[in-house]
């Protein structure tokens, strides 16, 4: 049960925990720096007058537009003996 806490999502867009750990964490990182900027942007209108639009609009490209999906993991069938040993091992 804790496990699928953890891995239920990553599973659903077919990655491992880690790789929606590295995915994930790269997006923060460039909001978190399409932030600085625009909370730069604020104070001095003449500074980063598009980063953070563009940085959005890339990650956006990245998310949705232009998703590299990798093909869903073949899971191997479970053979009787597989399934009976699965089920005595309480």
């Amino acid at each position: 049960m804790l496990k699928a806490l953890f891995t239920d999502h990553p599973n659903s867009v077919n990655e491992t925990y880690l790789e929606h750990m590295h995915m994930s964490s790269s997006f923060g990182f460039w909001l978190a720096a399409a932030t600085f900027c625009a909370f730069i942007h604020a104070i001095f209108p003449f500074l980063f007058e598009k980063t953070a639009s563009n940085i959005i609009r890339k990650l956006h490209d990245r998310m949705v537009a232009n998703r590299v999906v990798k093909p869903a993991r073949v899971v191997p069938e479970k053979t009787g003996a597989q399934l009976a040993f699965d089920s005595a091992a309480l």
